[in-house]
Order: structure tokens, then sequence, then C-alpha cells
């Protein structure tokens, strides 16, 4: 597979610019979402998880995985080409969308700007927060692993988002708005979704639904 890295690159940066970091949504959130994805067969399918759970009980309302070839190569900067298309294809099987989408990824906290949550917010024209596991780029200030710990994460003296320390003595999570949110309001979402586990309620639904974790196997023995 032929990738012309230059070409993509500039398209980032012009997608980039289109990004908002204003707050443009009704902050009365009746539904959130969350997304997950992962990559099966040695890489060759690639599995996309999409729920949508009413605020602020988060209960199911919705959910959807949707497969698909995998079309794109791992390029470390370039994920969000990898992983979108199997996104868009299970956001469209979606009849109940959210108001508010929480992205396993990053959203502008990424070299040029544009990681999955603002490259899907973009397509999707709506608010989305990326929350990562790990850092892409950036630097920040070490907190103690105490729930409820937040510090900028900077890059080249610009504040791309916030590192939270979502639960005790757990790794921190890289949260940064996505599109159509600003850094504080994106903080503050994640922060009305955390329940005491690492991730936010929304992402940590779609991880369970797209890998069987025991939530959901509880979820649909319960149904």
């Amino acid at each position: 597979m032929s990738i012309n890295l230059a070409q993509l690159k500039l398209s980032q940066q012009q997608l980039a610019e289109q990004v908002s970091l204003v707050d443009n949504f009704n902050p009365t959130i009746k539904l959130i979402g969350g997304t997950d994805v992962g990559f099966e067969q040695d890489g060759s399918v690639t599995r996309a998880a999409i729920v949508t759970l009413t605020f602020p009980d988060f209960d199911v309302v919705e959910y959807h995985i949707a497969r698909l070839e995998t079309s794109f190569p791992y390029i470390p900067g370039y994920l969000s080409f990898r992983e979108y298309p199997a996104l868009l294809k299970a956001w469209q099987q979606l009849e109940q969308k959210p108001d508010l989408l929480l992205v396993d990824g990053q959203g502008v906290a990424h070299p040029r700007r544009l990681g999955i949550a603002s490259h899907l917010g973009l397509l999707l024209d709506m608010p989305t927060i990326g929350v990562a596991k790990s850092k892409l780029c950036g630097q920040y200030e070490v907190q103690p692993k105490l729930a409820g710990k937040v510090t900028p994460l900077l890059d080249k003296q610009e504040q791309i988002g916030w590192v939270l320390q979502s639960k005790n003595n757990c790794n921190p999570l890289f949260i940064s708005a996505g599109h159509k949110i600003s850094q504080t309001s994106a903080l503050h979402w994640v922060k009305q979704c955390l329940r005491g586990y690492r991730l936010p309620e929304p992402t940590r639904w779609a991880d369970a639904i797209a890998s069987n974790k025991p939530l959901f196997r509880k979820f649909k023995h319960g149904k």
C-alpha cells in the first residue's frame, strides 16, 4: 500500500484549521456517547464500537459494533485515517445520536492538532472530546496519583489538553478538546462521567462492548 505522508500531513493541517475549540452545543446533555476502536485478525479487521448512554444515569440506550477491512497501515500520528471508516459505519447504524461524544484517543493533543476525536468531530459535525490512555505529544508536571489531580498538557507553550488523575494509583488520562468544545468544558464533562473507574463511563462502556468484557456480558445477561 502506497501512502503519501506529505499529502496526509497537509490534509491534517488543513482539517485542523477547521477545528473549533469553542463550546457549540446545548449544555443540557441528555444523551452522551462513547467510542472504542480495536483490531482483529492480526490487524486486518478494524472493529469500532459506539454506545449511547443516558446522562447522568449512564443507562445504555443503544450500541453498535462495526467491522471493516483495515484499509490504512499503522503509522503513529496518522491513526485517525486508520480508525475513522469503521467509526463512521458504526455511527451510521446509530438511531439515537448522542449530544456529546467521548472518543477513545486524542483530540487536539496531537502534533498537528488532529487526533481521532477532532477528525471524527469534523466528519460528524458534532462536539467531541478526546480521552486518551497515553500521551502522544506535549509535556506536563507529574502529579501525585490521587484522584482529581489535574495539570495542563502543554506543547510549545500552547495548552493542548489536560492530564487527569481519574482514579487513585492509576496512570492518568490525557483529555483534550476534539471539536465544537473548549478545553475547559472537555475536562468538565469527562469529570462528570467518572464513576470510580479509570475511564469515564462512555468510553468504559464502549471498550466493554467492543471487547465483550464482564460489564457488557452482565448487561446482556440482564436484558
